[in-house]
């Protein structure tokens, strides 16, 4: 961001109001969506601990697909909200539909894929031979609820675009109560066992596909959009995808990459290891709804030609984010004696983990501006520029968290990597918003 005069009273707290009102509710969805996992596995869990096993690799593997795709969101928030703020609202959604269809196609495509390969892959992946049959029939069933898992992406895109977090989290929060309901319904009373907890998330994930249809098909017929498959629009919807897939994936190579050094630890580590990424992770929930807003708050105001709102508002969220990174890192200082006890009675393990959870705290304030920031660029389209820098950032960690266990170094060293992997990420995010080179204004970029 460049220097600008400060921003009036009047000003801010419109900004103020406009963050919380996308916010909270994109929190409360942020968070709905890991209790789905964790409501089949509290049911699967007393079925055995093959079951159990079973279904902790395939719901690893389902997440992980997921979430590569997760661009599907972002990419459809930035184009919908700019078309929004361009005043031309039956283009925002007949943009959105391209996603939609360019989501259901992937769907499609990955469906393809684990039919017939999954038992390769859950052996891939180190299931035991007991568990392995369980991950494989999991992993089936639940295959065929992607292409609605993805569409339930690309329309949480196309709404967050129309300003509207309040459905999703709505559709999120039924969704969760059907798949509990379904899952106990068709693991006990129907006695599928783990096959009946697949076949929940699938018809919970098609009702709420089915729910984020008809909002987008009432609206698109209210304002006279197209809903028909256009090939040009769906081509454009996936190029705009691309930069944001290697940014994600980059992302996971550096978590995946922690995981592995943490591994080679040692048990105790790698156990310490994964309370402190479990924090990490629900934290970054609660900044990510600020990402949230930033991506419909910057598209909107880019396409309406507003370049000072644009700057304006990102100061705004920056300041947000720094504030609530001081917060978070302030109760995980206070909260540590309380939070390790609900996962480990192990005093080795808790020991590994106290100064990690402190690293943590420590890099709460440098994560709220990485992730305003990434919210910011996300919502004005700048993908090219956050791939590259994802790129950058890797490059950066990966022999930083290599060297770890070849220097003698325990897991606080590896989350001091962590944490210079975030400060790079916010050098590299804050210098781009400095520039104003994101500031394309237009009903596309």
């Amino acid at each position: 961001m460049t220097q600008a005069p400060e921003i009036p009273e009047a000003t801010r707290r419109r900004h103020d109001r406009e963050i919380v009102a996308l916010a909270v509710p994109a929190f409360g969805a942020l968070v709905a969506e890991p209790l789905f996992v964790m409501a089949d596995s509290a049911i699967v869990g007393h079925l055995g601990t093959a079951q159990l096993a079973g279904l902790g690799v395939a719901s690893a593997l389902l997440t992980t697909a997921v979430s590569v795709f997760v661009f599907l969101a972002y990419a459809t928030t930035a184009a919908v909200a700019r078309r929004v703020g361009a005043g031309d609202r039956p283009g925002a959604i007949r943009q959105g539909m391209d996603g939609i269809w360019l989501a259901l196609l992937l769907g499609i495509a990955v469906i393809a894929v684990v039919l017939p390969l999954a038992p390769a892959i859950v052996d891939l992946f180190g299931a035991s031979t007991t568990a392995a049959p369980y991950a494989t029939a999991y992993l089936r069933i639940s295959s065929l609820g992607i292409p609605a898992m993805l569409m339930v992406l690309a329309a949480t895109g196309v709404l967050r675009g129309l300003q509207d977090t309040r459905t999703p989290l709505y559709v999120a929060v039924g969704g969760f109560i059907a798949n509990a309901v379904l899952n106990v319904g068709l693991v006990y009373g129907a006695g599928l066992g783990i096959a009946g907890s697949a076949w929940g998330t699938v018809i919970a994930q098609c009702a709420m596909a089915t729910i984020y249809l008809t909002v987008v098909v009432r609206g698109a017929r209210r304002h006279g959009a197209s809903l028909r498959p256009d090939a040009a629009g769906i081509r454009a919807s996936a190029q705009a995808g691309v930069p944001l897939l290697v940014r994600t994936l980059s992302l996971r190579a550096i978590l995946m990459i922690a995981t592995a050094v943490a591994a080679r630890l040692g048990d105790a580590d790698i156990a310490a290891h994964q309370i402190t990424l479990s924090l990490w992770s629900l934290l970054a929930f609660a900044l990510d709804a600020i990402a949230i807003a930033g991506q419909a708050i910057i598209g909107r105001y880019l396409g309406a030609a507003d370049t000072e709102g644009a700057r304006a508002a990102c100061r705004r969220m920056v300041q947000w984010g720094i504030a609530t990174g001081v917060v978070l890192g302030l109760l995980v200082v206070a909260a540590r004696p309380l939070f390790l006890p609900l996962f480990t009675s192990d005093p080795v393990v808790k020991d590994a983990a106290l100064p990690a959870l402190l690293m943590v705290a420590l890099s709460q304030p440098i994560c709220g501006i990485v992730f305003v920031l990434d919210g910011v660029l996300m919502g004005a389209g700048d993908g090219p520029y956050l791939a590259g820098a994802m790129l950058v950032t890797l490059a950066v960690f990966a022999p930083a968290a290599l060297l770890v266990p070849a220097l003698g170094g325990g897991l606080t060293a590896l989350w001091a990597a962590m944490t210079l992997m975030m400060t790079v990420r916010m050098a590299t995010l804050w210098w781009r918003s400095r520039s104003g080179r994101w500031l394309v204004t237009g009903a596309t970029r």
